[in-house]
């Protein structure tokens, strides 16, 4: 099963666990890679390439970014949602469970 695809939809009920919020933020990442516009602007707005990006992947902080990335722009967060057919909300509940998250909401 690709984890990733978001062909392959969310199960209805997500379980709010840190390796969830990863498969989330790595859905996030195919999308971006989707488009050339889109993950062209998602490179340069963080500053890494290509390389820096595929060697940190799998790294939860660098995860957490791409979920931030998202949610720092809301069509783009709708459009991912859509793709994906999750909740906009649950993609926010998925940042808090990656690093450097804020608690206080």
């Amino acid at each position: 099963m690709d984890l990733v695809n978001c062909e392959k939809k969310m199960a209805p009920k997500f379980q709010e666990n840190a390796e969830n919020a990863e498969i989330i933020a790595l859905k996030a990442l195919n999308f971006l890679a989707s488009d050339d516009d889109r993950f062209s602007y998602f490179l340069v707005t963080t500053g890494m390439d290509l390389a820096e990006l595929k060697h940190k992947a799998g790294d939860p902080a660098t995860l957490a970014g791409l979920l931030d990335h998202l949610l720092q722009n809301e069509s783009l967060l709708l459009e991912f949602a859509a793709a994906c057919q999750i909740a906009p909300e649950m993609i926010m509940r998925a940042r808090h469970k990656l690093p450097g998250a804020s608690h206080d909401s």
